[in-house]
């Protein structure tokens, strides 16, 4: 008789076997542990944004990673950054967290700088000081270096501007930027969007009209803050014009309120009118040093395609329509005058 086969496998093949099993099964904990580090859901959804000031290390990265929480597993993605090279190649800018983003994407897009861009749109500020409070929240330079280069006589001359005129170097319209621009490298892009807003066409309306393109956006300051409706604005510039040409002081009443620094004045009264300030166009003939505001489009091309007519008075109509009462005589004026004055009287607007 010959001996039959068990069926079963030697010791030692089952030692293979069950070696083989455990070290595929470990190569495969591993790559899914690399996967996951690399490519497993990572960014939280606690900040719209990661900021990076201009100058930062891996360090101050990390630092506001980690405390913010942006990640899961802030051990983890110091991990995979060091492992990506990515201290050596960090960027300033503002970067779109997007929840669920993976280690790998969110590193990848930290080193090669793929921040969102920064929409402005701004219009109508007055003072400098607001227009670069309003600046600082919006791109990476603060308010104290911007005001620094708008009250800059050196800085400024060097676009052609001075002190009281720079205003008319910022055309209000929708920018789109980067959140890390410099201050001066702003001024740059504002005067680049000065000089395109300028056409040959702009400029050839200007000469007709006999300002520069400075004392139009001047002018234009004053009918932006004279007309509340747009289409007002045409009529308000020609009789400007008009008052101008004729060497009358303008008597315009947002340069007296502008001049006494007070934009809460509803009315104004006689002792407005005294302050002494070149802005002040009841005290001073011609134009302001500079606008009062900064224009809108609408205002400087209402100044460049001026409406001819023969007013030199204007008054708000009573109704409170935000329209306004035009007359060609003093005394037209002073009797529309007279019913505006009544109809405050009526509303209890002292001031």
């Amino acid at each position: 008789m010959t001996d039959t086969k068990s069926g079963k496998l030697p010791l030692k093949a089952k030692i293979f076997i069950a070696l083989g099993l455990i070290i595929i099964l470990s190569l495969g904990i591993t790559a899914l542990n690399y996967y996951l580090r690399y490519f497993g859901t990572s960014v939280t959804d606690n900040e719209k944004y990661l900021y990076i000031h201009t100058g930062s290390n891996f360090d101050d990265v990390y630092k506001t990673i980690r405390e913010k929480e942006m990640v899961k597993d802030s051990t983890v993605f110091h991990w995979v950054a060091l492992n990506m090279n990515y201290p050596r190649s960090v960027k300033p800018g503002k970067y779109r967290l997007t929840p669920g983003m993976g280690n790998r994407r969110f590193v990848n897009m930290l080193k090669a700088g793929n921040q969102e861009p920064v929409e402005l749109s701004f219009r109508g500020y007055r003072l400098k000081e607001d227009f670069a409070g309003y600046l600082s929240k919006q791109i990476e330079p603060d308010s104290v270096s911007l005001v620094r280069l708008l009250d800059s006589t050196e800085f400024i001359s060097k676009f052609g501007f001075n002190r009281d005129n720079v205003y008319s170097m910022f055309i209000p319209n929708s920018y789109e930027m980067y959140w890390n621009i410099s201050a001066d490298k702003f001024f740059k892009r504002m005067y680049d969007e000065y000089q395109k807003f300028w056409t040959e066409k702009r400029l050839d309306k200007a000469k007709k009209v006999g300002l520069t393109p400075v004392q139009i956006s001047t002018l234009a300051a004053i009918v932006d803050a004279e007309a509340l409706h747009d289409n007002e604005m045409p009529t308000i510039a020609g009789l400007y014009l008009n008052r101008y040409k004729r060497g009358m002081k303008l008597q315009a009443d947002p340069t007296v309120i502008y001049a006494n620094k007070d934009f809460t004045i509803r009315r104004v009264l006689n002792r407005h009118l005294l302050k002494d300030s070149p802005y002040n166009t009841y005290i001073y003939t011609g134009l302001p040093p500079g606008p009062i505001m900064m224009p809108s489009i609408n205002a400087i091309d209402a100044v460049l395609n001026y409406q001819k007519h023969n007013y030199l008075y204007m008054c708000a109509k009573e109704d409170f329509s935000g329209y306004h009462n035009f007359a060609v005589t003093q005394a037209e004026h002073q009797a529309n005058a007279r019913k505006f004055q009544q109809a405050l009287n009526e509303r209890n607007i002292k001031k």
